[in-house]
Protein backbone atom coordinates (compact mmCIF):
# COMPACT_ATOMS: atom_id res chain seq x y z
CA UNK A 1 0.00 0.00 0.00
CA UNK A 2 1.15 3.56 -0.89
CA UNK A 3 1.70 6.02 2.18
CA UNK A 4 0.23 9.12 1.39
CA UNK A 5 2.09 11.22 3.89
CA UNK A 6 3.96 13.85 3.38
CA UNK A 7 2.17 14.25 -0.22
CA UNK A 8 0.43 17.21 -1.71
CA UNK A 9 -3.03 16.67 -2.48
CA UNK A 10 -5.25 19.77 -4.27
CA UNK A 11 -9.38 18.93 -3.66
CA UNK A 12 -12.07 21.46 -5.26
CA UNK A 13 -15.35 21.51 -3.63
CA UNK A 14 -13.60 21.20 -0.37
CA UNK A 15 -16.10 23.22 1.69
CA UNK A 16 -19.04 20.56 2.22
CA UNK A 17 -19.85 17.31 0.59
CA UNK A 18 -17.85 14.39 -0.51
CA UNK A 19 -14.83 16.74 -1.40
CA UNK A 20 -14.73 17.79 2.34
CA UNK A 21 -15.01 14.57 3.33
CA UNK A 22 -12.08 13.40 0.94
CA UNK A 23 -10.37 16.06 2.22
CA UNK A 24 -10.59 15.54 6.05
CA UNK A 25 -9.54 11.54 5.09
CA UNK A 26 -6.46 12.85 3.67
CA UNK A 27 -6.00 14.31 6.51
CA UNK A 28 -6.41 11.22 8.74
CA UNK A 29 -3.48 9.86 6.33
CA UNK A 30 -1.09 13.23 6.32
CA UNK A 31 -1.52 14.62 3.26
CA UNK A 32 -0.71 18.05 3.24
CA UNK A 33 -3.49 19.87 1.63
CA UNK A 34 -4.56 22.34 -0.90
CA UNK A 35 -8.44 23.32 -0.12
CA UNK A 36 -10.54 25.13 -3.38
CA UNK A 37 -13.84 26.12 -2.77
CA UNK A 38 -16.61 29.54 -3.38
CA UNK A 39 -17.72 30.06 0.13
CA UNK A 40 -14.59 31.02 2.31
CA UNK A 41 -16.86 30.93 5.70
CA UNK A 42 -17.02 26.87 4.86
CA UNK A 43 -13.77 26.31 3.19
CA UNK A 44 -11.92 27.94 6.60
CA UNK A 45 -14.27 25.05 8.65
CA UNK A 46 -12.80 22.37 6.43
CA UNK A 47 -9.55 23.65 6.95
CA UNK A 48 -9.78 24.05 11.00
CA UNK A 49 -10.94 20.22 10.95
CA UNK A 50 -8.28 19.08 8.79
CA UNK A 51 -5.68 20.85 10.88
CA UNK A 52 -6.72 19.56 13.98
CA UNK A 53 -5.37 16.19 12.31
CA UNK A 54 -1.89 17.74 12.63
CA UNK A 55 -1.38 18.71 8.44
CA UNK A 56 -0.92 21.88 6.91
CA UNK A 57 -4.35 23.32 5.14
CA UNK A 58 -4.23 26.24 3.05
CA UNK A 59 -7.34 27.49 1.49
CA UNK A 60 -7.94 29.25 -1.95
CA UNK A 61 -10.80 30.93 -2.59
CA UNK A 62 -12.26 30.97 -6.35
CA UNK A 63 -14.98 30.75 -8.56
CA UNK A 64 -14.22 27.67 -10.89
CA UNK A 65 -16.02 29.82 -13.89
CA UNK A 66 -13.11 32.05 -14.09
CA UNK A 67 -10.38 31.43 -15.65
CA UNK A 68 -8.27 34.27 -14.33
CA UNK A 69 -9.12 32.53 -10.55
CA UNK A 70 -8.10 28.94 -11.84
CA UNK A 71 -4.77 30.34 -13.12
CA UNK A 72 -4.48 31.99 -9.21
CA UNK A 73 -5.13 28.68 -8.07
CA UNK A 74 -1.90 27.27 -9.83
CA UNK A 75 0.02 30.20 -8.72
CA UNK A 76 -0.96 30.00 -4.69
CA UNK A 77 -0.21 26.37 -4.84
CA UNK A 78 3.01 26.06 -6.46
CA UNK A 79 4.33 29.33 -4.31
CA UNK A 80 3.18 27.36 -0.76
CA UNK A 81 3.41 23.77 -1.69
CA UNK A 82 6.14 23.57 -5.02
CA UNK A 83 4.26 20.07 -5.65
CA UNK A 84 1.02 18.39 -6.65
CA UNK A 85 0.80 14.62 -5.63
CA UNK A 86 -3.02 14.40 -5.66
CA UNK A 87 -5.47 16.56 -7.82
CA UNK A 88 -9.63 15.55 -6.29
CA UNK A 89 -11.97 17.29 -8.51
CA UNK A 90 -14.91 17.58 -6.38
CA UNK A 91 -16.35 20.63 -7.30
CA UNK A 92 -19.43 20.43 -8.64
CA UNK A 93 -23.59 22.07 -9.83
CA UNK A 94 -26.97 20.96 -10.25
CA UNK A 95 -29.49 22.33 -12.52
CA UNK A 96 -32.97 20.27 -12.31
CA UNK A 97 -35.56 21.28 -14.99
CA UNK A 98 -37.14 20.40 -18.98
CA UNK A 99 -35.16 21.29 -21.77
CA UNK A 100 -37.84 23.44 -23.29
CA UNK A 101 -37.49 25.77 -19.87
CA UNK A 102 -33.31 25.34 -18.93
CA UNK A 103 -32.01 28.57 -20.52
CA UNK A 104 -28.59 27.91 -22.34
CA UNK A 105 -26.87 30.55 -20.11
CA UNK A 106 -27.62 28.31 -17.21
CA UNK A 107 -26.65 25.00 -19.36
CA UNK A 108 -22.56 27.08 -19.77
CA UNK A 109 -22.01 27.98 -16.36
CA UNK A 110 -22.70 24.40 -15.39
CA UNK A 111 -20.16 23.07 -18.10
CA UNK A 112 -17.50 25.62 -17.20
CA UNK A 113 -17.68 24.60 -13.75
CA UNK A 114 -18.82 20.73 -13.83
CA UNK A 115 -16.45 20.30 -16.97
CA UNK A 116 -14.27 22.68 -18.44
CA UNK A 117 -12.93 23.69 -14.50
CA UNK A 118 -11.44 20.12 -14.32
CA UNK A 119 -10.07 20.14 -17.55
CA UNK A 120 -8.33 23.13 -16.74
CA UNK A 121 -7.11 22.48 -13.47
CA UNK A 122 -5.61 19.44 -14.82
CA UNK A 123 -3.86 20.83 -17.53
CA UNK A 124 -2.54 23.57 -15.26
CA UNK A 125 -1.03 20.99 -12.73
CA UNK A 126 -0.08 18.03 -15.15
CA UNK A 127 3.25 19.02 -15.31
CA UNK A 128 3.73 18.72 -11.40
CA UNK A 129 1.58 15.62 -11.30
CA UNK A 130 3.83 14.16 -13.76
CA UNK A 131 7.25 14.88 -12.03
CA UNK A 132 5.71 13.25 -9.27
CA UNK A 133 3.57 10.44 -10.69
CA UNK A 134 0.64 11.80 -9.50
CA UNK A 135 -3.58 10.63 -9.12
CA UNK A 136 -6.31 12.32 -10.02
CA UNK A 137 -10.00 11.56 -9.04
CA UNK A 138 -12.89 12.95 -10.99
CA UNK A 139 -16.28 12.99 -8.51
CA UNK A 140 -18.82 12.09 -11.69
CA UNK A 141 -21.85 10.93 -11.32
CA UNK A 142 -24.14 8.09 -12.73
CA UNK A 143 -25.31 10.91 -14.31
CA UNK A 144 -22.04 10.33 -16.42
CA UNK A 145 -23.52 7.13 -18.01
CA UNK A 146 -27.29 7.42 -16.85
CA UNK A 147 -30.30 9.69 -18.14
CA UNK A 148 -33.34 10.83 -16.28
CA UNK A 149 -36.00 13.63 -17.24
CA UNK A 150 -35.30 17.13 -16.30
CA UNK A 151 -31.31 16.29 -15.41
CA UNK A 152 -29.90 16.96 -19.19
CA UNK A 153 -27.96 19.48 -18.53
CA UNK A 154 -26.42 17.91 -15.61
CA UNK A 155 -25.93 14.55 -17.64
CA UNK A 156 -24.57 15.93 -20.65
CA UNK A 157 -22.00 17.71 -18.49
CA UNK A 158 -21.00 14.61 -16.51
CA UNK A 159 -20.53 12.28 -19.59
CA UNK A 160 -18.31 14.88 -21.35
CA UNK A 161 -16.53 14.72 -18.23
CA UNK A 162 -16.63 10.54 -18.26
CA UNK A 163 -15.23 10.99 -21.84
CA UNK A 164 -12.19 13.74 -20.81
CA UNK A 165 -11.31 11.00 -18.05
CA UNK A 166 -10.75 7.78 -20.23
CA UNK A 167 -8.95 9.97 -22.97
CA UNK A 168 -6.91 11.19 -20.17
CA UNK A 169 -6.11 8.23 -18.63
CA UNK A 170 -4.73 6.97 -22.25
CA UNK A 171 -2.48 10.06 -22.09
CA UNK A 172 -0.82 9.95 -19.12
CA UNK A 173 -0.54 6.48 -18.20
CA UNK A 174 3.04 6.14 -19.77
CA UNK A 175 4.48 8.82 -16.96
CA UNK A 176 2.83 6.80 -14.07
CA UNK A 177 -0.57 8.85 -13.07
CA UNK A 178 -3.50 6.96 -12.38
CA UNK A 179 -6.80 8.41 -13.47
CA UNK A 180 -9.86 7.57 -11.16
CA UNK A 181 -13.25 8.16 -12.01
CA UNK A 182 -16.04 7.82 -9.31
CA UNK A 183 -19.77 7.49 -10.03
CA UNK A 184 -21.60 8.45 -6.77
CA UNK A 185 -25.24 7.39 -6.58
CA UNK A 186 -27.57 8.70 -4.07
CA UNK A 187 -25.15 10.29 -0.92
CA UNK A 188 -26.36 12.62 1.61
CA UNK A 189 -24.90 15.44 0.35
CA UNK A 190 -26.45 19.37 -0.16
CA UNK A 191 -26.49 18.59 -4.39
CA UNK A 192 -29.18 15.46 -3.17
CA UNK A 193 -30.85 17.71 -0.81
CA UNK A 194 -31.94 20.00 -3.78
CA UNK A 195 -32.45 17.58 -5.92
CA UNK A 196 -34.87 16.14 -3.92
CA UNK A 197 -36.37 19.88 -3.03
CA UNK A 198 -36.68 20.04 -6.96
CA UNK A 199 -38.98 17.02 -7.49
CA UNK A 200 -40.80 17.80 -4.38
CA UNK A 201 -39.41 14.81 -2.08
CA UNK A 202 -38.50 14.46 1.37
CA UNK A 203 -34.79 14.99 2.23
CA UNK A 204 -33.95 12.66 5.08
CA UNK A 205 -29.80 12.90 5.12
CA UNK A 206 -29.71 9.63 7.15
CA UNK A 207 -31.40 7.16 4.66
CA UNK A 208 -28.68 7.87 2.36
CA UNK A 209 -25.16 6.05 2.38
CA UNK A 210 -22.95 9.40 3.69
CA UNK A 211 -20.27 11.46 2.35
CA UNK A 212 -17.27 9.67 4.45
CA UNK A 213 -18.76 6.55 2.86
CA UNK A 214 -16.88 7.56 -0.41
CA UNK A 215 -14.05 9.10 0.86
CA UNK A 216 -13.37 5.92 2.56
CA UNK A 217 -13.41 4.30 -0.30
CA UNK A 218 -11.76 6.66 -2.62
CA UNK A 219 -8.83 6.68 0.01
CA UNK A 220 -8.14 3.17 0.32
CA UNK A 221 -8.05 3.26 -3.99
CA UNK A 222 -5.23 6.10 -3.91
CA UNK A 223 -3.43 4.11 -1.46
CA UNK A 224 -3.19 0.52 -3.64
CA UNK A 225 -0.26 -0.26 -5.20
CA UNK A 226 1.68 1.55 -8.16
CA UNK A 227 0.84 -0.83 -10.42
CA UNK A 228 -2.57 -1.14 -9.42
CA UNK A 229 -5.05 1.13 -10.99
CA UNK A 230 -9.32 1.53 -10.45
CA UNK A 231 -10.40 3.34 -13.28
CA UNK A 232 -13.84 3.58 -12.72
CA UNK A 233 -15.98 3.61 -9.36
CA UNK A 234 -19.70 3.01 -8.58
CA UNK A 235 -20.55 3.82 -5.02
CA UNK A 236 -24.35 3.41 -4.30
CA UNK A 237 -26.85 2.12 -1.97
CA UNK A 238 -27.35 -1.44 -1.48
CA UNK A 239 -30.33 -2.82 -3.38
CA UNK A 240 -32.35 -4.89 -0.97
CA UNK A 241 -33.50 -7.55 -2.89
CA UNK A 242 -36.64 -8.57 -0.25
CA UNK A 243 -37.72 -5.06 -0.59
Amino acid sequence: MQDLRGQVALVTGASSGIGRAIAERLADEGTRLALVGRNRERLDETRARCQEKGVEARCYTADLTVEAELNSIKVGVDHDFGALNILVHAAGMLNVGPVAELPGAQFRRLLAVNTVAPYSLTQLFLARLKRHRGQIVFINSRGGYMTWPDMSQYCASKAALKAFADCLRLEVARYGIRVMSVYPGKIATPMLGALLEAREQVYEPSAFPQPFDVAEVIIGSLKLPKHIEVSDLTIQPQVDPSA
